[in-house]
């Protein structure tokens, strides 16, 4: 596996809009899906990568915790089920349910959404405020496979919680660390070295 870090996109950018089918059921979700929201989480996930498996259970009771207070959250799945299908939507369904997710885990077939974001791993988190802006991307926390730290999500729950309270995000941001997104063959864009 080799570890890609998030681009860091530009803080204040608006939040690029989709409309993307989800895995559990098929319905298309955006974020004009929840008009009310005060903020948008929009994490890029996929099954296999064990960088998102090492917190996936801390995620899913994180996002569905953050959706009870406001947040509109977003699973998304960019990688090519061609070459890799473990991250197929019948498994995607799979893993929603098996994680206990009540967010919608979403597929982003043509990857043109992960671009949009400029997303570059899985994980890779983009939280935005009430207005779409983005507030924070970045890490979960500091926990790698294999260095001995503790899920805790802090870094993102801090974030959440200054978003919330229309508070300042604290600093540093940090950038997560995962596996590439899966790219189709001739699709990669131009930040994927």
């Amino acid at each position: 596996m080799v570890a890609t870090s998030s681009t860091m996109t530009s803080l204040g950018s608006e939040a690029p809009s989709f409309a993307l089918p989800n895995a559990s059921d098929g319905k298309i979700t955006s974020l004009d899906s929840f008009p009310d929201a005060k903020a948008f989480l929009v994490a890029f996930l996929c099954n296999h990568c064990p960088f998102v498996k090492l917190i996936r259970n801390h995620f899913a009771a994180f996002g569905n915790a953050a959706m009870e207070e406001g947040a509109a959250v977003f699973a998304i799945s960019s990688n090519d089920v061609e070459n890799y299908p473990d991250d197929s939507v019948p498994k995607m369904a799979i893993e929603a349910k098996d994680a206990g997710y009540r967010f919608p885990y979403l597929f982003d077939e043509s990857q043109e959404v992960a671009k949009a974001y400029k997303a570059a791993c899985t994980p890779d988190f983009f939280l935005y405020d009430s207005n779409r802006r983005l507030a924070y991307r970045g890490q979960y926390d500091d926990a790698r496979p294999g260095n001995g730290c503790e899920v805790t999500g802090k870094d993102l729950a801090k974030a959440l919680e200054a978003v919330l309270t229309e508070g300042l995000v604290p600093e540093p941001q940090l950038p997560s660390i995962g596996c590439n997104i899966k790219w189709i063959p001739g699709n990669e864009p131009e930040y994927f070295a």
